[in-house]
């Protein structure tokens, strides 16, 4: 018997319009346990001391492996069509979660 290819088979991905507006953010706090990643997504303002998490997005380590290579795949193809991306100096931001250290 013939091996028979199998249909390409299609995601439908609903974006509703709330959604479609989006969260901006300017600091990603990335934190993880044995089975799972944790990114906050937050809003730093200038000179004001508190900011708030916009959004969290939890995946299994997997999942977070395949977002970074997406992103760094990403980014090469923006740099190719745009230039590269300068690193700005980091910034020490005294963080203050009640979490385990994270990194941004």
């Amino acid at each position: 018997m013939a091996d028979q290819a199998q249909p390409e088979q299609q995601l439908n991905i609903e974006l509703t319009e709330e959604m479609a507006d989006g969260e901006y953010a300017n600091l990603a706090i990335i934190t993880h346990s044995f089975a799972e990643f944790v990114i906050d997504f937050v809003n730093v303002m200038p000179n004001v001391p508190k900011a708030k998490v916009k959004s969290r997005i939890v995946m299994t380590p997997h999942h977070a492996k395949r977002l970074m290579r997406a992103m760094v795949d990403n980014v090469k193809r923006f740099e190719a069509q745009y230039g590269n991306i300068k690193d700005q100096e980091s910034v020490n931001l005294p963080f203050n979660f009640g979490l385990p250290p994270a990194q941004a």
